[in-house]
């Protein structure tokens, strides 16, 4: 498992970020480098480096991952259009950071999901 992610960090606010939601579970905060007019990471804060590393200890935050992003839709005004979630899963699905997140990405159409 990695001791420190650049996400551990934000969670920790050694590095700064627009936090919208933390507990004790997770953080959300924004990305730095949206793809949609909302675009924002929740992570959990133990670090879980892939979907390959979760046990079913790590229900309960992968859980909350869900209602956290339920919860973010409304408040950025996007759950009644839609949004995607999106989880990559090591360098063939495209995750860059080990350190497993969500992204929630809406306020536009995103189209079909072209692979």
């Amino acid at each position: 498992m990695a001791k420190e992610t650049i996400f551990s960090k934000i969670i920790r606010r050694k590095i700064p970020a627009d936090i919208l939601y933390q507990d004790d579970l997770v953080t959300a905060f924004r990305d730095i480098n949206p793809r949609a007019p909302s675009h924002i990471l929740i992570v959990t804060n133990l670090i879980i480096p892939t979907v390959n590393n979760v046990t079913t200890e790590h229900e309960v935050a992968l859980g909350r991952l869900f209602t956290v992003a339920a919860k973010i839709s409304k408040q950025e005004g996007i759950s009644e259009d839609g949004y995607r979630l999106i989880v990559n899963c090591n360098r063939h699905g495209g995750q860059e950071i080990y350190h497993l997140h969500m992204h929630l990405l809406g306020g536009r159409s995103l189209g079909p999901l072209v692979v």
